[in-house]
């Protein structure tokens, strides 16, 4: 009797042990019961009938399709080897359990017979030089026709487009020929400006020693006048001071003649080109006929 019980103690452990399920937090638990879709069970343990029951888990985070290169052809006839990947979600576990049997490879024909499409209207430098635009192009193209699917395709990536090899030597001549060119205009242009600044470089040197040359013959030539206003003025103030002088000793105008004449000699023997006499001169000098005249009549009693 006891052994009886322990032996149903035990099935019924195995039995329960059999219909406990633990579901991830990123995974849904897709349950059918006799082949019928019951229920879908998220994370957390779940416990499911024996026998009756089964449990379907479906990922539910993102997740990436290899699509193998294949050959396409370009709007210009040219053959290239195109290969993708698919990054993907699934957002209903039901629709991509019962709407679609395999998906993963029904994806990856689905790709390769869009990137026929896609590329085929493009020439080949613009498929070169497009990629953001035939993987945007793509992914529209791929999420609309696995929306009822239940998968949200998130972006497509191309990973690379092989021209034939004679292409490719083309395009390396091509590409070479065109560094050689770029090349040799930045040396041109070096070889102006450098060109362009010795030459400013030269001129601005003129322009100085220019400037300073003008600068020299300015200030030499306010020395110069300079030097004769001084000595202009010397001879003037000597004049004045004779001319004071001789008005202090209250001399007549016949001796004031003299005088200024003397003085006048004086003045003459210097390196001065003008002479700048006071006012009262003009008037003092008017007796040097009275002077004349009694110089001439002396000349006269002696010869006689």
């Amino acid at each position: 009797m006891l052994i009886g019980i322990i032996a149903i103690a035990i099935l019924v452990m195995v039995f329960a042990g059999t219909g406990i399920r633990i579901v991830r937090p990123f995974q849904k638990g897709l349950v059918e019961r006799l082949g019928k879709y019951n229920r879908i069970a998220d994370s957390g343990i779940h416990f499911i009938i024996p026998f009756f029951e089964r449990m379907t888990m479906v990922d539910m985070r993102e997740q990436v399709i290899d699509v193998p290169p294949q050959e396409v052809i370009t709007k210009d006839n040219v053959v290239v080897a195109v290969d993708a990947v698919i990054y993907y979600m699934i957002t209903d576990a039901y629709q991509v359990i019962y709407n679609v049997a395999f998906f993963q490879v029904a994806a990856i024909k689905l790709a390769q017979t869009n990137l026929r499409n896609v590329i085929g209207e493009l020439e080949l430098d613009q498929t070169l030089t497009s990629r953001e635009m035939i993987n945007a192009k793509l992914r529209e193209v791929l999420d609309d026709a696995t929306d009822k699917w239940g998968v949200k395709v998130t972006r497509v990536e191309i990973k690379k487009i092989d021209p034939p090899q004679d292409i490719m030597d083309a395009m390396s001549r091509q590409m070479k020929a065109e560094r050689t060119k770029r090349a040799a205009i930045l040396e041109a242009d070096g070889i102006k400006q450098s060109e362009i600044l010795r030459a400013e470089g030269s001129r601005q040197a003129k322009i100085l020693e220019a400037e300073g040359q003008a600068e020299s013959i300015k200030l030499v030539a306010e020395a110069e006048r300079f030097k004769l206003l001084t000595e202009a003025e010397g001879h003037g103030k000597a004049i004045v001071t004779v001319f004071n002088a001789i008005h202090e000793g209250k001399a007549t105008n016949d001796v004031i003649a003299v005088r200024y004449l003397e003085t006048l000699k004086e003045v003459a023997n210097g390196q001065a080109t003008k002479i700048f006499l006071p006012a009262e001169v003009s008037g003092i000098l008017g007796s040097l006929g009275g002077i004349g005249e009694l110089f001439k009549k002396e000349e006269d009693s002696g010869k006689k």
